[in-house]
């Protein structure tokens, strides 16, 4: 009976070859019949350095592979520390200023001159009348007017207080304190000018001495509110991050879940597909706009000063360019990541080189003509001089039609860019 036990016990280990999970179970049976404890498997190492080492080897070559990760750790700081370390200036200098000089004697010139070597004004020209230094405003040309009046060369001659006007536009709030500030720190420079020539003239006694105290006026913003400045703009902040968000990623989907290839082999030109997929967006987009200048109107109590059919056509046309733009960045974008950083580097500089929150007039005049290749620029200007100032299609026709060639182009662009990929 023992021989027939062994000869069992190597039949089935034979048979199984340490393949069945039932053996163990069987090698603790000893040749003498008692049953002993199965041996212990060997322990497996928590870490294998060969292992480890292919993981790092194969992520390498993935990353280098991938230009645009090998290119992010140097662009991006570029781009940031470039823009920021210029674009981000709250200190408002050489703010355009139209004269209107009512006087025209030395008085008054000597005036204007302490206007220009402050530097903090930059007489852009001189007016003939108040109209003009409202259309300039209005116009976006300038923001701030100095008026001298008739009597100013008198009232210093007869030691009285001369108060020229220096009217302001507030639709930026921190140019307009920048120029408020500025403009009473020049009339107590002339003041004090002034003084001393009286004392010189006089042997140093003066009874009754001149003195010049300009008296300020706030248009469109009086009490220089900020909200009133950012919340306008934000309408046109939100509506492009919105409408690039829904198209950078519609032809990125479409390749990454192998559609396109079933878009490509149909009938379909390049100009039906763009314009397909932009209609429902479209509708997505301008929704979103409506809902934003909503929240504007109503919630935090900014009217429209202007026509608002033209606002809500101008809104439509800016929809239409950024949804252009998110489609031309799917059409470079290969992956949902890749069109993530792509909005990157169109998000950024709009809010740092468009005026959103830091004044142009600040910028270095380098970084400042970037921001004109940037649609949203103009839909800010447009945003604020109907929200704000009330004006019309004759003072935003410029901005009107850089943004529909903004449109046009970038549009054309992503067409003929997927015309490319298909061949």
């Amino acid at each position: 009976m023992r021989r027939n036990r062994e000869r069992s016990a190597d039949r089935i280990q034979k048979e199984t070859d340490g393949r069945n999970p039932v053996w163990p179970l069987f090698s603790g049976i000893h040749r003498a019949g008692r049953f002993l404890p199965s041996p212990k498997p060997a322990k497996r190492s928590l870490l294998s350095w060969k292992r480890f080492a292919a993981i790092v080897k194969k992520e390498f070559i993935q990353v280098k592979r991938d230009r645009i990760s090998m290119a992010m750790p140097f662009m991006m700081p570029i781009v940031m520390m470039f823009l920021f370390g210029y674009a981000v200036n709250t200190e408002v200098d050489q703010v355009p200023t139209a004269v209107l000089d009512l006087n025209r004697t030395a008085e008054s010139r000597a005036f204007i001159e302490h206007f220009a070597a402050s530097g903090y004004f930059r007489i852009d020209g001189f007016v003939q009348n108040e109209q003009e230094i409202k259309t300039a405003v209005d116009a976006d040309v300038i923001k701030v007017g100095l008026i001298i009046p008739p009597d100013f060369d008198r009232k210093i001659q007869r030691g009285e207080t001369a108060a020229p006007q220096l009217i302001v536009d507030g639709t930026d709030p921190t140019t307009a304190r920048t120029a408020f500030n500025s403009g009473m720190l020049v009339s107590e420079m002339a003041t004090r000018q002034l003084l001393d020539e009286r004392l010189k003239q006089l042997g140093g006694i003066s009874l009754k001495a001149p003195s010049v105290r300009v008296t300020t006026k706030v248009w469109f913003n009086p009490e220089m509110e900020s909200v009133r400045f950012t919340i306008p703009a934000l309408v046109g902040l939100i509506l492009q991050n919105v409408t690039l968000m829904l198209t950078a990623f519609a032809l990125v989907r479409e390749k990454e879940r192998g559609t396109i290839e079933q878009l490509i082999v149909t009938p379909i030109r390049s100009f039906e597909l763009i314009v397909g997929k932009l209609i429902p967006y479209i509708a997505i987009g301008y929704m979103g706009f409506l809902f934003a200048l909503s929240i504007c109107m109503f919630w935090f109590s900014i009217p429209v000063a202007g026509s608002l059919p033209l606002l809500l056509t101008v809104g439509f046309l800016f929809v239409l360019c950024s949804l252009a733009m998110g489609m031309l960045i799917s059409t470079f974008a290969g992956t949902q990541l890749q069109a993530m950083m792509g909005m990157v580097f169109i998000l950024l500089p709009s809010i740092l080189l468009s005026g959103f929150i830091f004044p142009r007039e600040a910028m270095p005049p380098l970084i400042a003509a970037l921001g004109n290749f940037i649609p949203l620029t103009y839909f800010l200007e447009i945003l604020r001089g109907i929200v704000l100032k009330g004006v019309g299609m004759p003072f935003i026709w410029k901005n009107t039609l850089m943004l529909g060639g903004f449109t046009l182009l970038i549009l054309s662009a992503a067409m003929l860019r997927f015309r490319k990929r298909l061949d």
